[in-house]
């Protein structure tokens, strides 16, 4: 997969696994990883899937509902390629800590979804439940910060809460957090996970 890769500063031992929106690709959230934890390595990864010219990370039949046996392929490739890049970069795969948008989102939820302790944390902006009626594995330990818009035309309200409690119901620590604002992404969205990551050194 296309990547761009900085490696930890500062003694850090975290990774953040950056997954973009629909069109952007593996440089579009170094802003936001800077803002997070600038000490932090970056994995930036770009989506292997084009619709109509714009990269993303898993086929839709149209908006609003994925393609769940590519969701499930994509979800695979993604996991095995962080796998891979931990050995040959020689980074903690223990302490990767996704930061996703929209459609990177929706993955990195995937990714937590369908396996066993895959991220160490998650940073969901404007995610949508990935897939319904299959038992999620032990989510326990898993701290996970939800950035929603109230008016968010592409992710409805009661997704977003369907989305947290079923995190919840599988033992991930959650906050979620809403933005009086539509799909974008905004400052008040990026300084509360923040705050939230911050949070999680102490404990």
């Amino acid at each position: 997969m296309k990547h761009v890769y900085h490696p930890p500063k500062n003694g850090s031992t975290k990774t953040l696994l950056l997954l973009h929106g629909t069109g952007g690709n593996e440089e579009d959230l170094l802003p936001l990883a800077e803002m997070i934890d600038p000490d932090a390595g970056i994995l930036g990864v770009r989506g292997n899937v084009d619709e109509n010219g714009m990269n993303r990370f898993f086929r839709r039949l149209r908006e609003g509902v994925f393609d769940e046996e590519d969701l499930i392929f994509r979800t695979e490739e993604l996991k095995q390629f962080v796998d891979q890049t931990a050995e040959e970069k020689g980074f903690d795969r223990s302490r990767v800590t996704a930061v996703g948008y929209s459609n990177g989102a929706n993955i990195a939820a995937s990714l937590l979804y369908h396996y066993d302790q895959p991220l160490d944390q998650a940073y969901l902006f404007h995610p949508m439940v990935p897939r319904r009626d299959i038992e999620r594995p032990d989510m326990t330990g898993i701290p996970v910060f939800i950035g929603a818009g109230s008016n968010d035309p592409i992710c409805p309200p009661e997704e977003t809460e369907e989305l947290e409690r079923h995190l919840r119901e599988s033992g991930a620590s959650t906050e979620l957090y809403w933005a009086q604002m539509g799909h974008q992404l905004t400052r008040d969205e990026v300084d509360a996970a923040r705050t939230f990551y911050d949070k999680q050194k102490g404990e």
